[in-house]
């Protein structure tokens, strides 16, 4: 039996980090909610039982057999080793669950920039503090993650080619997740600031091209970015600077 996936149907959002790591490994793993005769009700049959002992809070979460694993950096974790996506030293799995764990604060931050004020209420409720939280973000937040992470790579003892150890991890996938996403959120904001991050660029280009990545992307499975996830381009709340 595969892996099953469960995120919210129509969205990349956090679960596009799990599925591109799937996707690198060449995982059978299915989609739940995007299954016709199961959907979303699936999904929230698992988070409202009352009998599963181990029930997730939200999405995304991975069942595997009968083991239920909630949160991405968790679930990349779990998954890392098995799928060949994480470093064979102990040490640096961890090191690697730092790096991702950093990618998870910085999701949260993208988020904040089109909900600052309430995650129930409507963009169009509070675009006046999004306004001055996405400009805080282009000014401060894009430059200390992105140049914390171009830092790590260009320090990598095992070279640039991957952000921690010698081969191909889950975090290097997350990144290139990162950077599709701000690019597709920010494109002013981006265009002026990637010559900064050759690196986490040359990194993002890379895992593009992997033959896995590039058929995943060229499919219908790779949804769309659009105004219900996490990464979403308003273009008021984008400048250059």
């Amino acid at each position: 039996m595969g892996y099953e996936l469960y995120y919210w149907d129509g969205l990349q959002g956090r679960g596009e980090f799990v599925r591109l790591a799937l996707e690198e490994a060449g995982a059978d793993y299915v989609d739940v909610t995007r299954e016709p005769t199961r959907g979303t009700d699936a999904m929230f049959a698992l988070m409202d039982s009352e009998s599963e002992p181990h029930i997730p809070f939200a999405p995304p979460f991975l069942k595997d057999g009968d083991l239920i694993i909630p949160h991405v950096a968790n679930i990349l974790f779990y998954l890392g080793p098995k799928l060949g996506l994480a470093p064979e030293d102990e040490g640096l799995r961890h090191v690697a669950n730092g790096l991702q764990l950093t990618i998870t604060d910085f999701v949260a931050e993208v988020h904040d920039t089109h909900h600052p004020i309430d995650t129930s209420l409507y963009y169009e409720d509070q675009k006046q503090e999004a306004k001055a939280r996405s400009a805080a973000f282009i000014r401060d937040r894009i430059p200390k993650f992105l140049g914390y992470f171009e830092r790590v790579l260009r320090q990598n003892p095992d070279g640039l080619d991957h952000i921690v150890g010698n081969a191909l991890t889950y975090v290097d996938l997350s990144l290139f997740q990162i950077i599709e996403g701000l690019i597709y959120a920010f494109p002013k904001a981006m265009a002026k600031r990637k010559a900064e991050y050759p690196a986490l660029l040359a990194l993002h280009d890379r895992v593009e091209k992997r033959p896995n990545i590039a058929r995943y992307l060229a499919s219908p499975r790779r949804l769309a970015f659009n105004e219900d996830g996490i990464f979403r381009h308003y273009p008021e709340l984008d400048s250059a600077g």
